[in-house]
């Protein structure tokens, strides 16, 4: 039984190519394929949708949250005093029209990694201030963020009125 198994296959191998003229019917009922249409046979696809993604949030760098000094500290405070000045309803805020750039710590939002409630990274926000409220909520809202005056690292005022 081995022999006229291998001996079957070895007749398979050593065949060449089939050929089909034009018009038979193996070529009517199987078109030949355009080159187009080959290529997306061969196309790369994501097995795993969003793979790539979380491996690279993963590798995303995390800092520790920086202390601001005494001298960072009281800037800090004369800056948000000015912004809050310039910008102390909506109304004023869109006549004044303060631009300006703020640092702020983002604390690891990702469960899965180490630096979660740890660490984080420090993003710069660059928009038009629309309030600031030292009592309540103690935060500033500048383009379409609202951030806590704790994260807060530093905040350069880009375009205010004199």
């Amino acid at each position: 039984m081995g022999k006229t198994v291998e001996s079957k296959y070895r007749n398979a191998f050593f065949r060449c190519r089939p050929k089909h003229e034009r018009c038979d019917e193996f070529s009517i009922r199987h078109p030949k394929m355009q080159m187009s249409q080959r290529a997306k046979i061969f196309a790369p696809y994501a097995a795993l949708r969003g793979f790539e993604e979380v491996i690279e949030e993963k590798r995303q760098f995390y800092v520790q949250r920086r202390e601001l000094n005494e001298e960072e500290q009281q800037r800090l405070n004369r800056t948000l005093t000015r912004l809050q000045e310039l910008t102390p309803n909506r109304r004023t805020a869109r006549e004044n029209h303060v631009i300006a750039a703020v640092t702020f710590f983002v604390p690891c939002a990702d469960e899965q990694h180490e630096a979660y409630g740890r660490r984080g990274t420090y993003e710069t926000v660059c928009g038009m201030v629309w309030w600031v409220d030292p009592l309540l909520t103690k935060s500033l809202s500048i383009k379409d963020r609202t951030i806590d005056f704790a994260d807060i690292a530093e905040i350069t005022i880009q375009a205010a009125p004199d």
